[in-house]
């Protein structure tokens, strides 16, 4: 899987988690929780998405350290089985 993809499929995620989202222009380098908007939940929710989709586990001290899009990217390409 191409990082392209990978970020087309984590984007798609985070839509159908966080609709509020729709239409906002992400890219890697937007903040998760600042230009996202994204609460607590919502972040906790997307993570658990994004392991199942991947299957990647992605240590749970890790997930506060994940502050951009590209850097959740990164930790599933590191992460994954």
């Amino acid at each position: 899987m191409t990082r392209q993809e990978l970020f087309d499929r984590t984007v798609k995620i985070i839509h159908d988690c966080v609709p509020e989202l729709e239409g906002v222009e992400l890219t890697e380098a937007s903040v998760v929780n600042t230009d996202m908007g994204m609460d607590s939940m919502n972040f906790i929710l997307v993570i658990c998405k994004l392991e199942a989709e991947f299957d990647v586990r992605i240590p749970n001290k890790l997930w506060p350290k994940l502050s951009t899009l590209g850097e959740v990217l990164d930790a599933i390409e590191k992460y994954k089985k």
